[in-house]
Order: C-alpha cells, then structure tokens, then sequence
C-alpha cells in the first residue's frame, strides 16, 4: 500500500505523509479506516518506528488521523481547509523546479498547463470531484 523511495530527497516520514495523502485522495482510504500500527508499518516498510511514530504525529495534529487508545489509528476527514503557508511556498518552489524542467524538455506553456490539469483532475478524481 506504502511504497517508499529511498533514493529521493525527501524524508521518509513527509513520504508516508504523502502517500496516505494521495490514497485518501483517490479512494483507497476514507475516513473510519484503520491504519497500521506504527510498529507494524515501521516492519512493512523497514524503517525505524521513530520515521513512522513522526509522520503520525504530523498526521494526527493535522487531522488527518485519530489515535483511539486500546483501538488503533483511523484515517479521518483530511481538512482541506486548512491553508498552510509554509507548506504552500514550499509547494510553489517544486512546481516551479518542475516547470524549468518541463521547458527544458521542449514543452510550452499549454502542454505544461495541459498536464498539470490532468494530474488534479486524476488527484481530485478519487474524492468525486470535477475541476472546471
């Protein structure tokens, strides 16, 4: 269900964060689902429990899991309205990385325009939901 890339710069547990994200996002997860122990993730995944216990935490203080003592983690609502600048910036950066790239492959701006559309219409596709 989890799959990680060791060879990426970005932290395993933000990975974790990630694909549960994008699990949530297509359908594969929604909101009373039970999510693997961190001990038991942290055994599927081979990493320590502590990269695992991480991602959780942030999970949890974002919403996004609840921790029910004596019953496991469930996945609950994501919230998305909860704007978080930090985050946003960062995001600006990536895609903007992303878009030197694309240009530097030959693509202009539609062609770029065209798939970015079609990567949020795929994301948002798995939550019901249509982009105009």
């Amino acid at each position: 269900m989890i799959h990680l890339d060791l060879r990426s710069s970005q932290p395993l547990y933000e990975q974790i964060i990630s694909q549960y994200k994008y699990l949530y996002l297509q359908g594969f997860l929604k909101k009373g689902d039970a999510i693997p122990s961190v001990r038991k993730l942290a055994l599927e995944l081979d990493v320590t429990p502590g990269t695992v216990a991480k991602a959780y935490r942030e999970m949890e203080q974002s919403g996004m899991i609840e921790t029910i003592r004596g019953k496991g983690t469930f996945m609950a609502d994501i919230p998305f309205t909860a704007r978080n600048e930090g985050v946003i910036r960062k995001m600006k950066t990536e895609i903007e990385k992303n878009c030197m790239e694309l240009i530097y492959q030959g693509l202009g701006k539609e062609e770029i325009i065209a798939l970015v559309e079609e990567a949020v219409d795929q994301l948002l596709a798995g939550k019901g939901e249509k982009n105009d």
